[in-house]
Formats: C-alpha cells, structure tokens, sequence
C-alpha cells in the first residue's frame, strides 16, 4: 500500500529497531504547568518529532493518551462518586486530548487519526481493529483514545491490549517531570536511587515498581511485550530509541 507520509523520492530510511510501536502518553504530560489543560508548545514538540520517526524510520505509531490533565478517575471515585460513572468521564477526557494531538500533527504535516472505544462518530472514527491496522499501513500515525471502552481499566492496561491486538513490538512509555526511567526508589524522594538499565516484567512486579499498572504488566509479561520507559519530553529521545540505542529502561 502507498503510504501517506513518505520520503523525499530515493531518499534512504534508517531500519528501526521495531517496525511497529504503541506510545503511552499520560495526560499529565500534556499539561500546562499547573498540570492542567493543554501546553501547546509541548503537543508542537511531540508531534513534530513523531512526524520525523516516520518520515525516518517508515515506522508505524499508535498513540495511547491518558486523559488525566482534565480528569481522572480515582479522584472522582475518592470523592463519593460511582466508580463506573468516573471512569466513563476519564474516557472522555482521554479523546479531549486525542483530538488535540491529532490536530497537531496535520500542522507539522503528520497524517493521523483519532479512533476510540467509547464511540463519538461525529468526533473520531470507532475502534476496529483491522481499520487501525490499514491507517498504520498508509503511514498515518492512529491516536487510540477512550481506554479500552470499559470501566474499572486504566490507559497503560488500553495501551498493553491494542499493542498486542496491532502486533505492536514494543510500548514506549512516556515520562514527564524530568523522571527518565525507572529507579530502584522514587529519585525525587530519595537520592540514592539508581535507574534500571534493563529489567524483568517479573522483577517490575515483585519488586512492586511504579511502571506501568500490574494489569497491565502482566499483561505484556504474558505476551512478552518489550516497554521502553524514558523521558518523553527530551528531545530527541524517540528516534534514539528506535535507532536502538540505550535509552531510559528496558522492560522486558
């Protein structure tokens, strides 16, 4: 098939070190400053570089986003409210944010779309998986928003399920807050801990490690699906990573 977003004709592509891979974005990283909203400069600096993955690599990239810089479910839940009913309205932040990053990739010129479980038509397309797979094979980058449709799961449990349902090889796992991997304590409250190079999904679990939610660490444990943590808002670090080189931790 013709991808959409190609390179200058006879222009050589680098080999990536995966051909397929799902983004985790939390919608913290998103933010303005206070943690809310949106932070335009930040959605500019992502998009423009996963449009340089592509036009690089030829990779294919699904986005997986939070939607925590508007909403968040726990809170709602802490709060008195019901359980289901709070996570339904975090789905729904998840595709505010959506919408938002794919309008900042057609400006830097990256085409995409927004699929989502919860389903919006007049909004996003809804999730099929098969469609996904065709919008991934004409190099348009797929945003995945709305969780996995369902209450009670988080956005890294969304993001371990449709990479395995698109035959992802990797999760790369954003961090935002200058945290770039994962430590043997929480750096910011220790300073003694040291950042893991590689580490097991078992070691993430016994060792009770803040990576991704147990769910879905088990989850990509079962299904021997390698995550990259590292920091998301350092430029430059996606193409690293996909070029193979040593970057944040390795999961896996």
């Amino acid at each position: 098939m013709t991808k959409d977003a190609t390179p200058a004709k006879g222009a050589p592509r680098t080999k990536p070190r995966w051909n397929r891979v799902v983004l985790k974005l939390s919608g913290e990283a998103l933010a303005e400053p206070n943690g809310f909203g949106l932070d335009s400069n930040v959605l500019h600096q992502i998009a423009t570089e996963l449009h340089e993955a592509v036009e690089e690599f030829g990779v294919d990239i699904a986005i997986v986003v939070g939607g925590g810089n508007f909403w968040r479910g726990m809170k709602g839940a802490g709060q008195g409210m019901d359980q289901a009913q709070a996570d339904y309205m975090g789905m729904i932040a998840t595709v505010m944010n959506g919408l938002a990053l794919q309008d900042a990739l057609e400006r830097v010129g990256q085409h995409s779309r927004v699929m989502t479980a919860v389903e919006m038509p007049k909004v996003a397309e809804p999730y099929i998986r098969r469609r996904a797979e065709r919008h991934l094979e004409k190099g348009r980058i797929v945003i995945l928003a709305g969780g996995t449709g369902n209450p009670f799961f988080t956005t890294d449990t969304a993001a371990a399920l449709r990479a395995a349902e698109i035959s992802a090889e990797a999760i790369l796992k954003g961090t935002h807050s200058g945290v770039d991997g994962v430590y043997t304590a929480d750096p910011k409250k220790d300073p003694t801990a040291t950042r893991y190079e590689r580490i097991s999904h078992l070691d993430v679990i016994t060792k009770g490690l803040k990576v991704m939610d147990s769910t879905a660490i088990t989850f990509c444990m079962d299904n021997k699906l390698p995550i990259v943590v590292f920091e998301l808002l350092k430029q430059g670090n996606v193409k690293s990573i996909l070029r193979g080189e040593a970057v944040g931790t390795l999961v896996g």
